[in-house]
């Protein structure tokens, strides 16, 4: 190996995101299920190696703890349950790869346009999963990255839907609509109500931040905007509740939710 060769390699191996702590006994138990996710340490309680069962526990090597020497390994205050995983970063997806051929049933993506809060997010990604939604994409700078925060606000469903990170929303909504998406912005000024907007066919919800909502670009690349009619007395929803409203509305009918609760 030439002297150019070994620096590359040095320099890739430097930039390597170093491994994260997952903890709780639903974000770990997914993570162990996830065949995506590399596993590289497990610390448990003996109460939490019996409430995630031999079938999980018996994967992997993993070293018996009190609570606190759990808690010590993670940031103050982490609610952790006596389960802790360290394990490493999801492998990157690509939008094309995550959403595949089109399927016999209609496909629901939901698009962040810089939600920024983990909690927010999580909470979505729990929602996303409840709804059957095919994948969650978010811009890369502009929104929480992987972490154990994330991972327990999301209860697990961080490793159940792809969570999928994109340079330019505007350019990974023209991509949807080249698939044949029908790019719903959800917007307290839109023209139709959520039931009037909603397809027949595969559909991407896009919601805007916390504060700015939509940006002009984003909004402009959706076919339709969107409201959810709510009471005058209240002016908007938090964007997390908001998220599993929509979802539950346009999931209705599809043969995607009727099935959600099949083996």
């Amino acid at each position: 190996m030439n002297r150019r060769n070994a620096s590359h390699r040095a320099a890739t191996h430097r930039s390597r995101p170093p491994g994260l702590w997952v903890y709780g006994l639903h974000p770990v138990r997914a993570a162990l299920t996830n065949p995506l996710r590399r596993a590289q340490r497990l610390m448990l309680t003996e109460r939490a190696a019996a409430e995630l069962g031999s079938s999980l526990t018996g994967r992997m090597k993993w070293e018996k703890a009190e609570a606190d020497a759990v808690g010590r390994l993670l940031p103050p205050g982490s609610v952790h349950q006596g389960a802790a995983l360290l394990c490493d970063p999801l492998p990157q997806r690509d939008l094309k790869d995550v959403l595949g051929p089109s399927a016999s049933t209609p496909r629901l993506v939901l698009v962040l346009d810089q939600v920024t809060d983990p909690h927010n997010v999580g909470a979505i990604l729990r929602s996303a999963v409840a709804f059957g939604v095919s994948a969650v994409v978010v811009q890369d700078r502009h929104a929480p990255p992987e972490s154990g925060v994330l991972a327990k606000a999301a209860s697990g469903a961080l490793d159940m839907v792809p969570y999928v990170s994109v340079v330019n929303i505007a350019r990974a909504l023209e991509e949807l609509s080249a698939a044949g998406f029908w790019r719903i912005a959800l917007a307290g000024d839109g023209e139709q109500s959520l039931d009037e907007a909603r397809a027949e066919g595969d559909m991407a919800l896009v919601l805007g931040s916390e504060g700015e909502g939509l940006r002009r670009l984003v909004r402009e690349r959706c076919d339709v905007g969107a409201f959810i009619p709510i009471g005058k007395q209240m002016e908007s929803l938090n964007v997390s509740n908001a998220a599993a409203v929509a979802l539950y509305a346009l999931s209705r009918g599809n043969d995607s939710a009727r099935n959600l609760r099949e083996p």
